[in-house]
């Protein structure tokens, strides 16, 4: 039983890698590419991680796996955050479609 939840949560992850990657090669800036790798490829490796942890168990496997998916919650949001933070203010531009700005709403009631 365990097997199966396990490729399924691996299947699910993979679904959710593809989509992420694919959202870093079609979408149109910076941010939207961020937002992609953030959320889809965090859920998707996550899912992968916690697929071999549900398979492999209480082992060095799948506590190692677990530590892993762990880490990469904390830090790739944290990480994706500070990146595009530092593109804004170097001055990267937002794509021409883009309708609402808030961190530059933000920025700009500060000063």
């Amino acid at each position: 039983m365990s097997d199966t939840i396990g490729f399924i949560l691996i299947t699910t992850g993979l679904v959710f890698d593809f989509f992420g990657c694919l959202g870093l090669l079609r979408l149109p800036d910076v941010y939207n590419r961020l937002q992609a790798a953030t959320k889809c490829v965090t859920l998707g490796t996550f899912s992968i991680m916690a697929g071999v942890f549900a398979i492999f168990g209480f082992t060095a496997v799948g506590i190692k796996a677990i530590l892993c998916g762990l880490f990469l919650l904390i830090t790739s949001p944290t990480a994706a955050h500070a990146l595009s933070r530092g593109a804004y203010r170097y001055g990267v531009k937002l794509w021409s479609g883009s309708v609402v700005d808030k961190y530059g709403e933000d920025v700009k009631r500060r000063e």
